[in-house]
């Protein structure tokens, strides 16, 4: 074999190792970029799943602490009515909420948590304010203040819970939001306080003329 031949040859060898090789570092390449995308994808995936989770539980949140709210507020007209309410229907919001409660403590964050946690102990003294109706000294005086807590502090302590998932989720942007946040709950503390003493007193009052 003459010089030329071999250099053919080696030549030719060359080419078809460098075009194997070549090929198998694109497909490597190729598969490595497949793969890599299908990471993207399924942590994309994940992550959409659990903000739509989020989502869920905020919206079905928000929907129950409404519920409970409004079902408290309308048994009060109603009893100022004079007309027969339903107890079950206070029974059954209160009940959502507080499994749907239960359900959120163990996912919201810190901030939105004492929020949650706040408007809990308003709406169960709402409850409260709803069952000592009957066994109020000074009818008028209930039906005054009960309308005034439902419509006032306790429709605030709502607001402020939607307000603040709405936040969490990024969906609303205030920047001030966190001193209205603690303005607004301190607020609702000072306010659930002070009804709560007036309830006590009552019931006080009520078991000493017994």
């Amino acid at each position: 074999m003459d010089v030329t031949t071999l250099a053919v040859t080696l030549i030719s060898v060359g080419g078809t190792l460098g075009g194997t090789l070549g090929g198998a570092v694109l497909s490597q390449r190729a598969s490595r970029e497949q793969d890599e995308r299908a990471d993207r994808e399924r942590e994309r995936d994940r992550r959409e799943q659990i903000l739509q989770t989020k989502r869920n539980l905020y919206a079905d949140l928000n929907t129950t602490a409404r519920a409970y709210r409004v079902a408290a507020r309308d048994a009060v007209q109603a009893a100022e009515r004079g007309e027969n309410s339903e107890p079950a229907v206070l029974d059954a919001a209160k009940e959502a909420w507080a499994d749907q409660y239960s359900h959120a403590q163990m996912a919201l964050t810190k901030d939105v948590l004492e929020v949650a946690s706040k408007l809990n102990r308003a709406l169960g003294v709402g409850y409260s304010v709803v069952k000592q109706l009957p066994s109020s000294p000074d009818h008028n005086e209930a039906y005054k203040r009960a309308k005034a807590w439902f419509s006032g502090p306790l429709s605030d302590g709502v607001w402020l819970l939607r307000v603040t998932l709405r936040h969490d989720l990024g969906v609303e942007v205030d920047p001030h939001f966190q001193q209205t946040r603690r303005q607004m709950l301190t607020a609702l503390n000072s306010a659930r306080g002070n009804l709560e003493r007036l309830l006590d007193a009552e019931r006080n009052q009520g078991a000493g003329s017994r």
